[in-house]
C-alpha cells in the first residue's frame, strides 16, 4: 500500500546548542524544500524528525495529536492509516510512531510527564533545529543512554513487517524472538515506571504489598500513614504472623539516589519493638553504593525502580497479557521410529 515518505534536502547546521527562541525560529518551517516520494508507511526510524516536528512548540501533546500531525504531514490516506500489522493487533502506523517515541525518549529528546503526553526537551529542540538527518547511528553515537538501551539489539535494519527493530541475519529465529521479547518488556517497564510515578504515595505502598503477596511472601497490609515509625507495610510470612517482613516504600523521582542515611532510619525502625530480622526497602529511585553496602550488612533487601518494574511485569502487577505465542516442536512420541 502506497504511503508518503518525506526526504529532507537541507544541509545540517554546525554543532552547538541554541536558545529555545532561536530553535523555535529555526524550526518554524523545518520542512521547507522537502521533497515527498510515494512509498510504504515510513519505518519507525524514519519518523524521528517528524515526531520532534510535531511537538516542537514545547507544549505537551497527546499521542493522538502527534499521530494526527505526522499523518497529515505524510498525507496518509484513510486506507493507509487503517493498515494493520500481520498480527492484526494494531495499526502499522500507530505501531511505528510508538516505537519512534520509545527511542526518542531513550535518547533524551522527548519527555513524557504522564502517560500518553509528550513534550520536546531542549536537546530535542536543538537537534531538530540543526537540520541533521536523525538516524539510529546518530542517536547511538551522540547519546549514551540510547546506546545502552539498544546494546545487544540490532536496530540497523527495521523489520519490513512492523517497523520494529529486527535481528541480525546470523541470529536464529529463537534468538530473534527472545531479543524482541526483551525489547518489548524494556519499553513496557519504562511506561510502567512513568505510570507508577503518577500515583499517590499511598497507592505505591499498597502496590508494594500487592507485589509481595503475588510473590507468595504471605499476607500483608499497609500501615497507618502517620505514626508508622518509618514502616510502610508489613508482610506475615506465615498465617499466624510469627515471621514478619517490614517494608519501606519510597515513590521518589527515578533520577534520585537514596543514600545510607535513609537505610539507617529504616534499620532503626526494624529494631522495634518488636525487633524484626527481615526488611525490604523498595523504591522507584536508585541506591548509592553506601546504601547497598549498609543494606547487605543489615539483611535489608533493596529493590530499585528497574528491579521493581521487572518484578511487576513478571508477577502481573499493573499489566495484563496482550497476546500469547506458543512455540511448538515435533512430538517424537506420536510418530513411530
Amino acid at each position: 500500500m502506497a504511503g508518503t515518505k518525506w526526504i529532507s534536502r537541507r544541509e545540517g547546521a554546525a554543532g552547538g546548542s541554541v536558545s529555545k527562541n532561536t530553535a523555535l525560529r529555526m524550526c518554524a518551517e523545518p520542512f521547507q524544500g522537502v521533497r515527498f516520494e510515494k512509498m510504504a508507511i515510513p519505518k519507525y526510524n524514519e519518523l524521528y524528525s517528524l515526531f520532534l516536528f510535531a511537538i516542537q512548540d514545547g507544549a505537551p501533546h497527546s499521542s493522538k495529536d502527534v499521530k494526527k500531525i505526522i499523518s497529515q504531514k505524510l498525507q496518509l490516506t484513510t486506507e493507509e492509516l487503517a493498515e494493520r500489522l500481520p498480527s492484526q493487533r494494531q495499526p502499522t502506523f500507530d505501531n511505528r510512531v510508538n516505537w519512534a517515541k520509545t527511542y526518542l525518549k531513550k535518547a533524551g529528546l522527548i519527555d513524557s510527564p504522564r502517560r500518553g503526553i509528550y513534550i520536546i526537551t531542549k536537546e530535542g529542540l536543538n537537534l531538530l533545529a540543526s537540520g541533521v538527518q536523525i538516524t539510529n547511528d546518530l542517536l547511538k553515537n551522540r547519546y549514551p543512554a540510547f546506546s545502552a538501551f539498544v546494546s545487544g539489539v540490532s536496530i540497523a535494519a527495521p523489520s519490513a513487517l512492523d517497523g520494529t527493530p529486527s535481528s541480525t541475519v546470523s541470529d536464529t529465529p529463537q534468538e530473534t524472538l527472545e531479543r524482541t521479547y526483551s525489547l518489548i518488556n524494556e519499553q513496557l517497564a519504562d511506561d510502567l515506571l512513568s505510570e507508577v510515578m503518577q500515583q499517590s504515595p499511598a497507592f505505591f505502598e499498597q502496590l508494594v504489598v500487592d507485589l509481595m503477596k503475588a510473590m507468595d511472601y504471605g499476607d500483608g497490609f499497609v500501615t497507618k500513614y502517620s505514626g508508622d515509625g518509618g514502616v510502610d507495610g508489613i508482610i506475615h510470612e506465615d498465617k499466624l504472623g510469627f515471621n514478619l517482613i517490614y517494608i519501606q516504600a519510597k515513590r521518589w523521582d527515578p533520577s534520585t539516589t537514596i543514600g545510607k542515611p535513609e537505610l539507617q532510619k529504616f534499620a532503626g525502625a526494624m529494631m522495634g519493638p518488636p525487633k524484626i530480622e527481615k526488611g525490604l526497602f523498595i523504591t522507584t529511585a536508585k541506591f548509592s553504593q553506601g546504601a547497598k553496602d549498609f543494606a547487605n550488612a543489615q539483611h535489608i533487601i533493596l529493590v530499585d525502580g528497574q528491579k521493581l518494574t521487572t518484578l511487576m511485569i513478571e508477577y502481573s502487577i499493573g499489566v495484563s497479557v496482550e497476546k500469547t505465542y506458543y512455540i511448538k516442536r515435533i512430538d517424537s512420541d506420536y510418530f513411530p521410529d
